[in-house]
């Protein structure tokens, strides 16, 4: 029976949220405990690969931060490939909207945190921080509300945070990579072309395409391009359809076994190892810093606001269409929980932070947290307020 009811938690759609804010609490109460010094030794203890004269030395933080994390975008990337060619987003009506409201969720977010940090060049680094929404966690709030839900704004929210996270990924590879080796992108586009040619000849065996996509992981992680865009890229290359069994899917089948080890394992690993803050002897000076306000503002406010501007546009000007059975009372409480940033925005903080620049490290976490909570909770009780009292489906 305990065996029956791990396997229903399992499958909840909440689950990976829940997962996701155990880790995060524990990662609070680990920074401020006599553990916390252990937790930072451990997370700078540096660790090595080397095989000849090719090797990767970084410390624990980074391994997870440019290694697990890349398998989290090769699902995100397969997630991606299976909805543009299967699912939701395979018909531009459908896309209307939902990339509208995308664009107007990143758009204003960091429009709002670039007006609060003006003038400091270091604090704007961090201008991307508030354009990301978490998916887990965004569906893990709607799904307390079970199935009052309309199944429309299910997918509307889906559609809007995959698209949000397709705009992350662009943001990460154009904004914040490094000095280019000349040699490691040689070694990355031999990589591409080999995984284009596996494609083409109709390989379906996910095996040799994750082996050379390790390969291209190394080589990307090498060329100052962030490593983890190479699971996004390897996605791409993995067939939809078996040609000798239409009834198989190698890229379905890969994200259903990714499934479980990314949003059980790596994402409560990140979060664990990012979220913690030490939040003994915080002074009101660091709460009202303009890097962790102008993040939660864009959280809390800029969200919603770009979310329901550029909808309205989208449906004023492009001829868009409010979902069946949705009103905009609705999609404004989706657009609150949109705020809710978390995984993508401190990755994104890692990266725009990571040199050490100024001293932000503290203040970009308190404001992903302050706005990232406050953006769960007012967006719940929205929808609480908004959504029919029987249940939709």
């Amino acid at each position: 029976m305990q065996n029956s009811n791990i396997t229903n938690f399992l499958k909840l759609e909440s689950a990976g949220g829940i997962i996701l804010v155990i880790a995060t609490v524990l990662a609070l109460i680990v920074a401020n405990s006599p553990l916390a010094d252990f937790r930072e030794s451990l997370l700078a203890m540096p660790l090595a690969i080397q095989v000849g004269k090719l090797d990767i030395a970084k410390p624990l933080l980074l391994w997870i931060n440019d290694g697990l994390m890349a398998i989290f975008f090769l699902h995100v990337g397969l997630e991606l490939k299976r909805e543009f060619m299967e699912g939701e987003l395979n018909e531009t009506s459908k896309i209307i909207m939902p990339a509208f409201a995308a664009v107007g969720g990143i758009v204003v977010p960091s429009g709002i945190y670039a007006m609060m940090n003006w003038g400091d060049a270091d604090a704007m680094g961090g201008w991307a921080i508030p354009a990301a929404t978490d998916i887990a966690f965004a569906l893990g709030v709607l799904s307390l509300l079970g199935r009052r839900v309309p199944l429309a704004l299910k997918i509307f929210l889906l559609s809007l945070a995959i698209l949000d996270d397709i705009g992350a990924i662009l943001i990460i590879a154009v904004f914040y990579s490094g000095d280019l080796s000349t040699t490691a992108f040689a070694v990355a586009g031999v990589s591409l072309v080999a995984l284009f040619g596996l494609n083409r000849m109709k390989v379906v065996n996910s095996s040799i395409y994750l082996t050379i996509g390790f390969i291209l992981w190394w080589a990307v992680l090498k060329s100052g391009v962030h490593a983890t865009l190479a699971g996004v890229v390897l996605a791409f290359f993995i067939p939809m359809r078996d040609p000798n069994n239409p009834d198989y899917s190698p890229a379905k089948e890969l994200e259903h076994n990714l499934h479980h080890t990314v949003a059980f394992i790596i994402l409560p690993i990140f979060a664990f190892s990012n979220a913690g803050l030490p939040l003994l002897g915080l002074t009101m000076e660091q709460t009202l810093h303009a890097v962790p306000v102008g993040i939660a503002l864009g959280l809390v406010l800029g969200k919603p606001i770009g979310i329901m501007l550029f909808s309205w546009l989208a449906t004023a000007v492009a001829g868009a269409k409010l979902p069946e059975r949705v009103t905009w009372m609705q999609i404004f409480g989706a657009s609150i929980l949109c705020g809710i940033g978390f995984t993508m925005s401190l990755f994104i903080s890692s990266l725009a932070f990571e040199a050490g620049a100024g001293d932000y490290g503290f203040d970009e976490r308190l404001g992903i947290l302050l706005g990232s909570l406050i953006a769960a909770v007012a967006g719940y009780l929205v929808l609480n307020k908004v959504l029919p009292k029987t249940p939709q489906q």
